[in-house]
């Protein structure tokens, strides 16, 4: 992680975690993911963060403890979480707990729209302790997922 203490009055610094089996999109299941690889969707971030003013750190792991670690370390660097938990959604609570313990405000983030798919799929861990959750949008939703972020952490900011 960056070692930096966030402030008021600097640039907004997000982190966007993308969970297990999203380092293979692009030839994973297709049909319900897409085609565009999570190299193109993490180009896609960076260039919507540099639009937006803001720094973004992008990071995709297969192992929950690490996931775990990231969102941890995050508290003082990062004003927000962007967050694909992937199939970790439906059963971490190391990960549900993570996010609310550092209290950063977390966005949840799907590709699919999980309440179309298996039963099992429809509850999701993270929810309860998310700003919002995006889903069934594709790729689009990490940027929908971004600027929710944005727009709370201006409010915020606003109020303060």
């Amino acid at each position: 992680m960056r070692e930096r203490a966030v402030g008021k009055s600097e640039k907004f610094h997000i982190l966007v975690l993308h969970g297990p089996n999203l380092n293979v999109l692009g030839s994973r299941e297709q049909a319900v993911y897409g085609n565009a690889s999570l190299r193109s969707i993490n180009t896609a971030i960076a260039k919507f963060a540099k639009r937006e003013g803001i720094s973004v750190a992008i990071r995709q792991s297969n192992v929950e403890g690490e996931l775990v670690s990231w969102i941890q370390q995050a508290k003082g660097h990062f004003h927000a979480i962007v967050i694909n938990p992937a199939g970790y959604t439906h059963t971490s609570v190391a990960l549900r707990d993570a996010i609310a313990g550092v209290a950063i405000p977390t966005v949840e983030v799907h590709l699919s729209n999980i309440y179309k798919r298996e039963t099992f799929r429809h509850r999701s861990y993270i929810a309860g302790v998310a700003l919002g959750q995006i889903s069934g949008f594709g790729p689009t939703g990490y940027l929908l997922g971004i600027q929710a972020a944005i727009d709370h952490l201006k409010t915020a900011r606003a109020a303060t």
